[in-house]
C-alpha cells in the first residue's frame, strides 16, 4: 500500500520555489531521507512563506476530499412517491381511474407529484443547512508560514507545509514527522483500538508507508505528544483520500422523531384503508349507494385522512432549528439532535471556560519566603524563591508571545508565562525550544507536565502540576537562601492548609518544582524524571465565572434539569464557582476521582440518586464515562461537555456531548454531537431551550394538521350514511385543494412559532415520550375538529336549506338547486378554510392563552393565512377555476355567517385552555426565566 503523489515542480533547488504548470513530475518517497524528501518538496524545516503556500493552493487545489459517487437525488426523490402517505394517494388516484372518475384521479397523482417535490426540496434544503454549518467550524490546522506558527484552515494546507501537531489535533494531511513524538490513534485508517507511537527518530528503510514509524496520515488523531512534520500528500493524493475514492460512504440517519411520525403515517395508511375497505359495502349495501358514489366517497376519505407535507414539514423544521442554534453559538451536527435537546434533564459539565471565563491571570505566587501579590503596584524586592518560581513557569511551558506581545497558548500557560514575564524571567520561545530536550505532556490523570530542558548550569527537570500530584513527588522545598531544605510532615500539611485555603477563595493553585539531573541526559521514563523534585511555590491564578452563567443556571433548574459538575480541577475550587454561580446552595458532596475509582456501580447509582448537589473533582476523563453511564442506565436524557481527547467516549456515550469550539481539541469536536463557538454554559441552556421550543413546535404542527382530519372526512361520511339522499357537501377536487393549498403555508408558520411562555419552567419530558399521544388526538379529531365540522356542515345546510332544498331532492346539473347546490359546496370549503384559521391560532399554544404570546407575534403566520384567504378568493370568485373545480361566487351574507368561524373555534379552545390551567393551577401567563434572544 503505497501512497505517493506526483508534483510538477521546477528545477530550482529552492524553498521557496513556485508550483509550475506543465513541468515535469517528481515520484515523491515518503520515506527517504529527510533532507531529500524536503528537497523533492521545495520545503524546508521553516516550511513554506505565505506567497509560495499561496501559489501551491493554486496548482494542487484544496485539502478537501471530493465526492466521487453518483447522483443520488433520483434515488431520494423516487423515496417521496412510495412513503406510506403517498401510498394511500396511489391507492385513493387508482380507484378513481378503475371507476372511471379520471378528472378525480388525475387531480389526484397531480397532488402526489406536488407534494413529492415540496418533501425533496425540504429535506436537501435541511441536508443543505447541516452542511453549511461546517462554515461556523472550519477543520483547523497549525502549521509554520514565513518563520511562524500560524493557525489556517485545513484546505489550505499543501505539500511542502510543515505541521504542527499537538494532543488533541486531527492530522489534516500525509506527513512525515520533523522532530518530536506523538502517540496516534489509527483507527480511522487501520481499525486498530489502541493508539501507535510515531516519532522523527530513523526508521527502517524500504518500509511501506503505512508501516513506517515516522509517518503520520490524514484523518488520523494525535492522543498524546506533540511534533512537527512536513506534508507530502493532501486532498484526495492521502490514503484517507485513496480510500474515499474506493468506497463513498453515503447515509442518512433516520431521527427518533422521523421514525415516531412514519410509523404514525402508516397507522393512518392502514386505518384509512381500512375504513374505506368497510364504508364502501355499507355504504352500497346499507345505504343504497351505487358503486360509483361509494367509491367516491371512499377516496375522499382516503384523501381526507392524508396529511399531506408531514414528513417534510417536521424535517424543515429541525433544519430551522440547528440553524436557530447555530446562530446562538452552538453547532448541532444532527438534525435528531434538536429534539433529544428538548428532554435533557441532567447536565454534566466543565467548570474552566464553561462556567468560568477561562482568562486566567496569576494573582499570587507562594514560596519560602511569603506569599506574593502579583497584581500589587508596590514595588518588589530582590528574591531568589521568585526568580527560580519563574524560570521553572516558563520553561515547562508552550504558550508563548506573538510579534505584538499577545500571549497564545492554553489559558493556564499564558497565564504562567505573562508572570514569569512580570519577574523578568527569559521568555523566548525559540530560545525555549532549542534548550528542551524532553517533554511529559499534560497527563490527565496524573494531573502534570514535565520538561527536562538545558542550561548554562546544567541539566533540569521542571515539573509543574495540580498540588496533590506534585507536592508527594517533592522531597525537599527551596528555602529563602537558595538552599534545599527537607520537607517535614509539619511542613508539608502546611502547605496543603495554604492550597485549601486558597481554593476556598476560588482560586486554582498549580505546584511548581524542579530536579537538577546529576547525569547530564534526559530520562527516557517519566516516573524516572518526576521523583526527588525541589519544591520552588505554588501559583495561584483566578478565572472569574461569567457574568451570563447565573442566569442559566436558574433558568435550568426551573426547568427541572439537574447540573453536576465534573472537573480536573480542585474540590474547592470547583465547590466556590458552583456556588458562586447557584448550581449549589448548601454544602455539596465533593467526590475525588480516587473516591469514585473506589466506588461500585450499585454505590455510584445510589450517590447520583440520592445526592442532589454533587461535585465530582480531580476527576479523569474516565470519571465522566463512568457518570454518564449510571445516568443513562437509571433513564436520564444527559448532556456531557468535554474538550480533550480523553473526553471523547463520554461525548460519544452521552445523549448530547458537547465540545468546546474555541478550547476543546479536534477529537472532542468530532465526537460530539453539539459545539460551543464561545464555550458558554449559558450557551447550552439557550440550547435547551431551543430544543424544547423546536419540539413543541413540531407538535403544534401536527396538532394542526390533525386537526383537518374530521372535518374533511365528515361531508363524505354525512353523504355516505344519507345514502346520497344528501348531496355530496365538498367535491374531492375542493378537498385537495384545501390540503395542498390552503393548508400548508400556515402549518409551516407553526414551525417557526416563538417560544410559549413557561417553556422553561416545565420539567423535562421522558426519554420514550411519543410525540403524538392520546389527548392530542382527542384535542384534533373530536374536539376542535369535531367543531369545525359541525361549523362547515351548518355552512352547506344553511345555503341548501335557504334555496328551498328538502332531503332527496335532486341538485344535478339541469335541476333548479344546481347553482344552490355549487354555493353549498363552496360554502362547506369557505368554513373548513375558516375553520383552518381558527385551528392555527389555538394551535399556537397548548396551555398558555394566546393573549400571553401575542396574537400577532408570529407574522409568518399571519402571512400564511393571508395567502389562504388570498387563495380561497381565487377557488371562489374566479370563473375558470370555478369551472375546474365546482365553485359559485358566495353573497356577502353568506361571507358573513362564516365569519365567526374563526372566532368560535380559537374561543373554545381557549375556555379549554383556561379549564385546564385552573385545574392544575397554572397562571395564565409564566414568565420565562431569563430570556436567551442575545444568546
Amino acid at each position: 500500500m503505497h501512497s505517493s503523489v506526483s508534483l510538477p515542480l521546477d528545477s530550482v533547488a529552492s524553498a521557496d520555489t513556485a508550483l509550475v504548470d506543465g513541468e515535469p513530475g517528481i515520484d515523491l518517497d515518503p520515506t527517504e531521507r529527510v533532507e531529500l524528501l524536503l528537497r523533492d518538496l521545495h520545503s524546508s524545516r521553516s516550511g513554506l512563506t505565505s506567497r509560495e503556500a499561496q501559489r501551491r493552493l493554486i496548482h494542487v487545489g484544496p485539502n478537501a476530499l471530493h465526492r466521487r459517487g453518483g447522483r443520488t437525488w433520483p434515488r431520494e426523490l423516487m423515496v417521496q412517491f412510495t412513503h406510506p402517505l403517498a401510498l394511500l394517494l396511489w391507492a385513493a388516484a387508482g380507484l378513481a381511474w378503475l371507476v372511471g372518475i379520471e378528472p378525480v384521479a388525475v387531480a389526484v397523482i397531480v397532488v402526489i407529484l406536488i407534494n413529492a417535490a415540496f418533501a425533496f426540496i425540504q429535506e436537501r434544503h435541511a441536508e443543505r443547512a447541516v452542511e453549511l454549518l461546517a462554515a461556523y467550524l472550519p477543520a483547523r490546522a497549525t502549521v509554520v508560514r514565513d518563520g511562524e506558527i500560524a493557525a489556517i484552515d485545513a484546505v489550505d494546507v499543501v505539500p511542502g507545509d510543515v505541521l504542527v501537531i499537538q494532543e488533541g489535533d486531527r492530522i489534516s494531511a500525509d506527513a512525515r514527522l520533523l522532530d518530536g513524538g506523538i502517540e496516534v490513534d489509527l483507527s480511522e485508517l487501520t481499525g486498530e483500538s489502541l493508539p501507535v507511537f510515531r516519532s522523527a527518530d530513523p526508521a527502517e528503510a524500504g518500509v511501506p508507508p503505512a508501516q513506517a514509524s515516522d509517518i503520520a496520515f490524514s484523518g488520523t488523531a494525535c492522543t498524546g505528544g506533540d511534533a512537527r512534520a512536513v506534508v507530502f500528500a493532501t486532498g484526495m493524493h492521502t490514503e484517507l483520500g485513496r480510500i474515499a475514492a474506493l468506497s463513498e460512504r453515503v447515509g442518512h440517519d433516520e431521527s427518533p422523531l422521523e421514525h415516531q411520525v412514519r410509523q404514525v403515517a402508516w397507522l393512518i395508511a392502514v386505518v384509512s384503508l381500512l375504513l374505506g375497505a368497510a364504508f364502501v359495502p355499507l355504504a352500497t349495501l346499507g345505504a343504497g349507494l351505487s358503486l360509483l358514489n361509494a367509491v367516491v366517497f371512499a377516496v375522499g376519505l382516503l384523501v381526507g385522512n392524508v396529511p399531506e407535507g408531514l414528513l417534510p414539514t417536521i424535517t424543515l423544521a429541525l433544519a430551522v432549528g440547528v440553524r436557530d442554534l447555530a446562530r446562538r453559538g452552538a453547532v448541532v451536527k444532527r438534525l435528531s439532535a434538536v429534539e433529544t435537546l428538548g428532554s435533557t434533564d441532567v447536565i454534566c459539565t466543565d467548570k474552566t471556560g464553561t462556567l468560568t471565563e477561562n482568562r486566567m491571570r496569576v494573582t499570587l505566587l507562594h514560596t519560602a519566603t511569603g506569599t506574593h501579590d502579583l497584581e500589587s503596584r508596590a514595588p518588589r524586592p530582590a528574591d531568589l524563591t521568585l526568580t527560580r518560581l519563574a524560570t521553572a513557569m516558563i520553561a515547562c511551558n508552550n504558550a508563548r508571545f506573538d510579534h505584538t506581545g499577545r500571549a497564545l497558548g492554553d489559558p493556564t500557560e499564558t497565564a504562567m508565562l505573562v508572570a514569569g514575564a512580570a519577574l523578568g524571567a527569559e521568555v523566548n520561545s525559540d530560545e525555549r525550544q532549542r534548550l528542551r530536550q524532553k517533554q511529559f505532556h499534560f497527563d490527565p490523570a496524573r494531573k502534570r507536565m514535565s520538561t527536562i530542558d538545558s542550561s548554562s548550569d546544567g541539566v533540569w527537570v521542571h515539573t509543574k502540576g495540580a498540588p496533590e500530584t506534585v507536592l508527594p513527588l517533592c522531597t525537599t522545598e527551596l528555602d529563602a537562601d537558595g538552599h534545599p531544605q527537607l520537607l517535614t510532615p509539619d511542613r508539608r500539611a502546611t502547605l496543603v492548609d495554604l492550597v485549601d485555603a486558597q481554593a476556598r477563595q476560588g482560586l486554582r493553585v498549580l505546584a511548581v518544582a524542579e530536579r537538577r539531573l546529576s547525569t547530564g541526559t534526559a530520562p527516557d521514563a517519566r516516573d524516572q524524571a518526576e521523583r526527588d523534585l525541589l519544591l520552588l511555590g505554588f501559583v495561584a491564578m483566578t478565572d472569574p465565572p461569567r457574568a451570563e452563567v447565573a442566569d442559566a443556571v436558574r433558568v435550568c433548574h426551573a426547568a427541572g434539569i439537574r447540573i453536576i459538575v465534573i472537573t480536573g480541577d480542585n474540590g474547592l475550587t470547583a465547590a466556590t464557582i458552583a456556588a458562586q454561580v447557584g448550581i449549589t446552595h448548601a454544602e455539596p458532596v465533593v467526590v475525588t476521582g480516587e473516591e469514585l475509582e473506589r466506588m461500585s456501580e450499585a454505590e455510584l447509582d445510589t450517590l447520583l440518586s440520592t445526592t442532589p448537589e454533587l461535585i465530582f473533582a480531580r476527576s479523569s476523563p474516565e470519571a465522566k464515562l463512568l457518570v454518564a453511564d449510571a445516568l443513562r442506565e437509571a433513564g436520564h436524557v444527559v448532556a456531557m461537555t468535554g474538550d480533550g481527547v480523553n473526553d471523547a467516549p463520554a461525548l460519544r456515550r452521552a445523549d448530547i456531548g458537547i465540545a468546546m469550539g474555541r478550547s476543546g481539541t479536534d477529537v472532542a469536536r468530532e465526537a460530539a454531537t453539539m459545539i460551543l463557538t464561545d464555550d458558554n454554559f449559558a450557551t447550552i441552556a439557550a440550547a435547551i431551550e431551543a430544543g424544547r421550543r423546536v419540539y413543541d413546535n413540531i407538535r403544534k404542527f401536527i396538532f394542526y394538521i390533525f386537526a383537518h382530519a374530521t372535518p374533511e372526512v365528515t361531508p363524505f361520511v354525512v353523504f355516505a350514511l344519507s345514502g346520497g339522499s344528501i348531496p355530496l357537501p365538498l367535491t374531492v377536487l375542493q378537498l385537495l385543494v384545501i390540503d395542498i393549498g390552503t393548508e400548508t403555508l400556515p402549518a409551516l408558520a407553526l414551525g417557526r412559532e416563538p417560544a410559549e411562555p413557561g417553556l422553561m419552567g416545565r420539567p423535562p419530558r421522558r426519554r420514550n415520550e411519543s410525540i403524538i399521544q392520546i389527548p392530542m388526538v382527542l384535542r384534533a379529531w373530536l374536539f376542535l375538529g369535531a367543531i369545525a365540522a359541525a361549523l362547515g356542515m351548518a355552512g352547506f345546510f344553511y345555503v341548501l336549506l335557504g334555496a328551498g332544498w328538502h332531503l332527496g331532492d335532486p341538485t344535478g346539473p339541469g335541476t333548479p338547486l344546481h347553482h344552490a347546490y355549487l354555493q353549498a359546496t363552496t360554502m362547506t370549503f369557505f368554513g373548513l378554510v375558516a375553520g383552518q384559521i381558527g385551528t392555527a391560532f389555538a394551535a399556537r399554544t397548548e396551555r398558555a392563552s394566546l393573549r400571553s404570546i401575542g396574537v400577532l407575534s408570529n407574522p409568518l403566520l399571519l402571512g400564511g393565512i393571508a395567502f389562504e384567504l388570498a387563495l380561497a378568493a381565487v377557488v371562489i370568485y374566479v370563473p375558470p377555476v370555478q369551472h375546474l373545480l365546482g365553485t359559485a361566487a358566495l353573497t356577502p351574507a353568506m361571507l358573513a355567517f362564516t365569519a365567526p368561524f374563526p372566532f368560535i373555534i380559537w374561543g373554545a379552545d381557549e375556555i379549554r385552555r383556561w379549564l385546564l390551567r385552573r385545574r392544575v393551577g397554572i397562571p395564565e401567563t409564566i414568565a420565562p426565566a431569563v430570556s436567551f434572544a442575545k444568546i
